[in-house]
């Protein structure tokens, strides 16, 4: 890990006009963050998102697209891809149903187009992949077997310790498929009430050993490594700048 990055959906609020998008870039940078990850581009081309990225000296990294575009146009997804100047052309996570079979056939179907263009389809994770099937497997467990080696995963760590799943396990079951790794924090609160419950916090303000799964993460091959919070404060910079900070001391700067 010798560069962070940021999914954009923290700062989803701080793109409304091409100036705040500027200053957006400019602050992710100062805070520390040299590469991004997009869930949209907010309503901007595609190439202009790219260019005001990389004026901030930011690079894209991969993205979260919409699936059904992929299943109905890939060759415009391609273009867009291109433009923006990544090869990681993800989603944020899928319905999988009762046939989660015909959703890894559709998967499989545009990972090998890609593969073509020597591009990667990247699969985020949510905790409800974790959930058992009446086969005893989890989804995670289908899309690792079923799915083809063009396809990646962005293993979101925070997700996986939601669902009860051991992090570092699941990078070394994914060793050489993960091109990016969420990182985001687990803290546990109490409400006013005594009920105590678990929530997104900043990296390094929580419980989880970032400093083993970062560790592990470099062993098996992890590409790029993102911050991201979902709740992310409207005043983003000390929360950002918290799990930046945090990072930077982990990591081989």
């Amino acid at each position: 890990m010798n560069k962070i990055g940021l999914q954009l959906y923290s700062v989803r609020d701080h793109f409304k006009t091409e100036e705040e998008a500027r200053a957006t870039f400019k602050k992710l940078k100062e805070l520390g963050y040299d590469e991004v990850q997009t869930a949209g581009c907010y309503g901007f081309a595609y190439d202009k998102f790219r260019e005001m990225a990389n004026d901030a000296g930011i690079e894209i990294i991969g993205t979260h697209e919409n699936f059904e575009q992929m299943k109905k146009d890939i060759e415009t997804v391609i273009e867009n891809h291109k433009k923006l100047g990544t090869t990681n052309v993800g989603v944020g996570g899928l319905a999988f149903g009762d046939k989660p079979e015909e959703v890894i056939e559709d998967i499989n179907k545009v990972a090998k187009r890609l593969e073509k263009e020597g591009m990667k389809f990247t699969y985020h994770n949510h905790s409800g992949e974790f959930v058992k099937l009446p086969n005893g497997k989890n989804i995670m467990e289908i899309l690792m077997e079923g799915t083809c080696d063009n396809v990646t995963f962005c293993l979101d760590s925070y997700w996986v310790q939601n669902a009860g799943g051991d992090v570092c396990s699941w990078i070394e079951k994914l060793r050489g498929r993960i091109d990016i790794i969420h990182l985001k924090d687990m803290k546990v609160t109490r409400s006013d009430k005594g009920a105590l419950y678990t929530e997104i916090t900043e990296v390094g303000n929580g419980n989880m050993d970032f400093a083993k799964i970062i560790k592990t993460a470099e062993e098996c091959g992890v590409t790029h490594f993102c911050v991201e919070q979902d709740d992310c404060p409207y005043d983003f910079e000390p929360s950002l700048k918290a799990s930046s900070d945090y990072l930077h001391k982990l990591g081989n700067f």
